[in-house]
């Protein structure tokens, strides 16, 4: 006679999948107690997990999260949307935002969006479907489809990387605007005069450079000319970008660059044509990324915290989740500019 099959072989050979009654029944418990062994462990005695957990690294068994979110209204996974991994402006954001999460339990699907609107509904769609305990999006400007979706989904929703007063739930972030205006103080009071901008096409560095160039109008400053480069931003475009506006104006005596990639590709560009940096030509760049303050010369920089983004954002989604109130549903982390030696 052949022996019982275990229960993973029973299980593949029917539905195939393990199931958690399979692991109650290698347990030795009953399947709610297996359940509570694995959603609530503190409710069940150290030898009851013990046997519940061997049987889970026994069998293999995942538990159907999406199952136990329908019972709870709680699937303890929170979604953030970005426009790109391919540029490192917003990783520190994404770690601790991840590690923050996971601190309190839940973890995060990341999904890349582009910088186009019908990516992102196409995107939010799919992650509306899935019934998260929360949304991170990067940035406030979302198509009308999409902002009715979220509204409508019931959902809490955290806007990042942005600011406005009028947020779709909560939002943590800073001003593009004053970012431009405060750039274009900082250089003006360093002595320059002919100012440039090297910006992505991307909706959040375009508010930076307009506050930027009619903050230099309102100066009495020639005209800024700026030039737009595809986003997400390289170091080749930064290099491409500096030779167009010096073959434009060969008088532009300061660069403002929508990263800090396009600024590293300015100062190799102005290495390269034997241009002194600062002396004739200025560079500031956005983000104080790690390799910021290791060039030669040094970069100035916009200064974001980024990774108190992540953990606010986080702060936000589990309070709700949880069913804690939110007193401030806006929070501006601000931006500072580092004075180096690029300007």
């Amino acid at each position: 006679m052949n022996p019982e099959p275990s229960p993973a072989r029973r299980s593949r050979r029917g539905s195939g999948a393990v199931t958690l009654h399979d692991v109650a029944r290698l347990a030795g418990v009953a399947p709610i107690t297996a359940s509570r062994a694995l959603n609530t462990p503190a409710q069940v005695s150290p030898e009851v997990l013990r046997k519940v957990t061997e049987a889970v690294a026994r069998t293999g068994y995942v538990r159907n999260v999406l199952a136990g979110g329908l019972a709870s209204t709680r699937s303890r996974l929170v979604a953030a949307v970005v426009p790109t991994i391919a540029g490192p402006v917003f990783q520190q954001t994404v770690q601790s935002l991840t590690e923050a999460l996971a601190e309190a339990g839940y973890q995060l699907m990341l999904g890349q969006s582009g910088y186009a609107e019908s990516r992102e509904d196409a995107l939010l769609e799919a992650i509306i479907g899935r019934r998260p305990d929360g949304i991170v999006l990067t940035g406030i400007l979302h198509s009308t489809d999409g902002r009715r979706r979220l509204l409508a989904a019931g959902i809490p929703v955290v806007e990042t990387w942005d600011l406005t007063p009028t947020p779709l739930d909560m939002l943590v972030g800073f001003s593009h605007a004053e970012v431009g205006r405060a750039v274009a103080a900082f250089l003006q009071a360093k002595g320059r005069r002919r100012l440039a901008v090297v910006a992505g096409d991307d909706e959040r560095s375009k508010r930076r450079h307009d506050a930027f160039r009619d903050a230099a109008r309102a100066a009495g400053l020639p005209e800024v000319r700026i030039l737009h480069v595809p986003a997400p931003t390289t170091l080749r475009s930064g290099r491409r970008a500096l030779a167009e506006l010096l073959a434009a104006d060969p008088a532009i005596d300061a660069v403002f660059c929508s990263s800090d990639l396009l600024a590293l590709g300015v100062l190799t560009e102005a290495q390269a044509r034997g241009m002194a940096v600062p002396g004739q030509l200025a560079v500031v760049g956005f983000g104080d990324l790690e390799f910021a303050a290791d060039l030669e010369p040094a970069l100035s920089t916009v200064r974001i915290d980024s990774a108190a983004i992540g953990r606010q954002a986080a702060r936000f989604i589990v309070d709700r989740a949880e069913g804690r109130p939110v007193a401030e549903r806006v929070v501006d982390i601000g931006f500072s500019i580092v004075d180096r030696a690029s300007a």
